[in-house]
């Protein structure tokens, strides 16, 4: 049953009987071919296994031989180790005495062949160091190191010596002769010495040229022999003798311009004129010595020290510290000094140098280790800003607070009035100074801020002179004394930078003060002569005199000749200097005085004609008044001068 039902299932899949018989022979034929196969691979099997025994058998015959063939092999290596190890003990012993028959000869001749020799000696010592164990080493090194010790002395010393005999002081004219035409000074003692109106000079964009301090040849030497020293642990010997070299050649070059070291004792003893002369030439040493000895200091060990950053900052500091210590010191002195107004110019001179130059002088003394050096000179210029701005408030006060005694009989313009305004003027030359002065201390506008001086300056004035003009006796020459100042300080200030300042407010304001100042002369000199022209109970109409007795115009023509005669003897003396001004109160006078007097003449002159010696009353035609007003404030001196004030 089961046969039937796989045969239906063969006839299913498309089998027959011829194919499955087919299919059984195949298979007995591959399980043959396998059978045999195996045979084969237990024959192979077999006969390696016998190769194998073999190959151990020869491996075990030839050991012995492979031994010794490999310990002849390393023998012979370990000779020519050996004799290599030896020639090259040989070499380094001829090295030392090649090096130390450099070094017995000494840096001077030969450097460069001395420091080769110093590192053949190092060398050497690292060799034998890492080789103890030869009988020679200790000796070796110990011999070595000797002459690593000797040599280190002589370097110093060769390092010194030729440090030394290259930092002479400059000579001035050096100096001199690297500034740029412009600043130069034409004659010798001449300095920096300036006036106020041409202080801006210094502010050129000229070149500076730096001398050449060390020669191009000697500074490759000295920056190997400080470059050796330093490897070698004698970091301190280089400092000190390069410290001392050129610390004497920096404060020597100075010395040498003329530069002194002035205490504020010393300063206080100066006549004004000496004092602003050192002052000037201070100036001068400052811009030279920022501008043209540091800064090519600066190079010379930039050069030496060259890969030795932090070492050549601090060595470039301690050499110059000296020097720019004697530097500052004058300009200490000066500004602890006592006060004054007439210094205020040569202290914002001083501030400007200082200003001018800090930028450069923090660039040379950058580092940490000249902190100190920009520190003194940054506060040299606050110093000298806070003295000058306080000898503005004293200005200011001695302005307001002046009592001279000066007499100006005359009633011209005061002494002082002329000082303030050209102290004024010259403070104008100063205004970029100034305005940068007034920003050391506070965030403010210093357009305003100096505008706000001016103008307490000017009040200031005002004030003086009213307290003044109070001193005269004549209420007249009271009023030109004022006229005369007020006028000065307006014309001066309107042709000055000082207008813009003040505005032309300001100007208009103090021109109408001027004009009646002018007018309060007019009604105090020639009020009182003019009624000379007026008679009471005389008509009304101008022209007719009846009513009006001679004896009253001839007492009125008298009254009138001598008040007029005793203001022209007295006014001739006074003086109105400016001549517009001078003629402007002439003409003004003359318009009021000739028209009333021709008038008076006419109408009651008939009276007096007529009568007996006519001119002892009408002593003055109107061109005689005319001419003599033209004498008015021509500062003319009378014989016997009367006390006016």
């Amino acid at each position: 049953m089961e046969k039937s039902n796989l045969q239906k299932n063969q006839s299913k899949l498309g089998f027959n009987d011829l194919t499955i018989e087919t299919l059984r022979d195949r298979a007995a034929t591959m399980k043959d071919c396998l059978a045999r196969s195996q045979i084969i691979t237990d024959s192979m099997t077999s006969i390696l296994g016998s190769f194998d025994l073999r190959l151990s058998a020869l491996e075990t015959a030839m050991r012995p031989t492979q031994i010794k063939t490999h310990s002849m092999r390393q023998a012979h290596e370990n000779i020519d180790k050996t004799l290599k190890f030896a020639d090259a003990v040989l070499i380094q012993f001829d090295l030392v005495k090649q090096a130390e028959a450099e070094i017995m000869r000494g840096p001077h001749e030969d450097l460069e062949s001395y420091l080769e020799a110093v590192n053949q000696l190092k060398q050497i010592v690292r060799f034998f160091s890492t080789n103890k164990t030869l009988k020679s080493s200790i000796g070796v090194i110990t011999h070595s190191t000797t002459l690593l010790q000797k040599a280190s002395l002589m370097l110093e010393e060769e390092f010194r010596q030729l440090l030394t005999s290259c930092s002479k002081p400059v000579e001035p004219d050096r100096l001199l002769d690297c500034l740029p035409a412009s600043l130069r000074p034409s004659t010798a003692g001449e300095g920096g010495k300036k006036n106020p109106s041409d202080h801006n000079k210094s502010a050129e964009n000229v070149v500076y040229r730096p001398p050449t301090l060390v020669s191009p040849k000697v500074v490759p030497l000295l920056h190997d022999l400080a470059l050796q020293m330093t490897q070698t642990g004698q970091q301190q010997q280089v400092f000190i003798i390069y410290r001392e070299a050129r610390s004497a050649c920096m404060e020597g070059s100075l010395k040498k311009l003329g530069v002194e070291k002035l205490g504020k004792d010393d300063v206080q003893k100066m006549q004004l004129e000496a004092l602003e002369a050192k002052i000037g030439n201070w100036i001068h040493f400052v811009r030279i010595a920022v501008k043209l000895l540091f800064a090519a200091e600066r190079k010379v060990s930039d050069q030496v020290f060259e890969g030795m950053d932090s070492f050549m900052d601090q060595c470039f500091a301690e050499a110059t510290a000296s020097a720019v210590s004697l530097l500052l010191s004058f300009g200490e002195a000066i500004a602890k000094s006592k006060r004054s107004p007439e210094k205020l110019f040569v202290l914002l001179d001083m501030y400007e140098i200082m200003k001018e130059v800090q930028p450069e002088f923090n660039t040379l003394y950058a580092s940490i280790s000249a902190a100190e050096l920009r520190e003194s000179v940054s506060a040299l210029t606050k110093r000298l800003a806070e003295t000058a701005q306080e000898t503005f408030v004293d200005f200011e006060e001695a302005v307001d607070k002046d009592a001279t005694k000066t007499a100006v009989q005359d009633g011209t313009v005061h002494p002082l009035t002329s000082y303030v305004i050209n102290y004024v003027k010259f403070l104008f030359d100063y205004q970029s100074t100034l305005k940068q002065l007034f920003l050391e201390f506070e965030e403010i506008d210093p357009d305003a801020q100096l505008a706000k001086i001016t103008t307490r300056i000017m009040q200031a004035l005002q004030n003086n002179l009213d307290g003044k003009s109070k001193h005269y006796k004549d209420q007249a020459l009271t009023q030109i004394f004022m006229m005369n100042n007020i006028h000065y300080i307006v014309r001066s200030v309107r042709r000055s930078e000082a207008k813009d300042m003040l505005g032309d407010d300001w100007v208009q304001i103090h021109r109408r003060v001027v004009q009646q100042h002018a007018n309060q002369y007019k009604r105090i000199s020639w009020s009182k002569i003019l009624q000379c022209f007026t008679i009471q109970g005389a008509p009304s109409d101008g022209i007719s005199t009846t009513g009006v007795s001679r004896a009253t115009v001839k007492e009125k023509f008298k009254t009138f000749n001598t008040q007029f005669e005793e203001l022209h003897q007295r006014q001739s003396q006074w003086t109105v200097p400016d001549s517009e001004l001078r003629e402007s109160l002439r003409l003004a006078v003359a318009e009021v005085l000739l028209p009333a007097y021709r008038a008076f003449r006419k109408r009651f002159g008939p009276l007096i004609e007529g009568g007996k010696n006519p001119t002892k009353y009408i002593r003055f035609t109107p061109e005689d008044l005319e001419r003599m007003l033209a004498e008015f404030f021509e500062g003319k001196v009378a014989p016997e001068q009367k006390r006016l004030i």
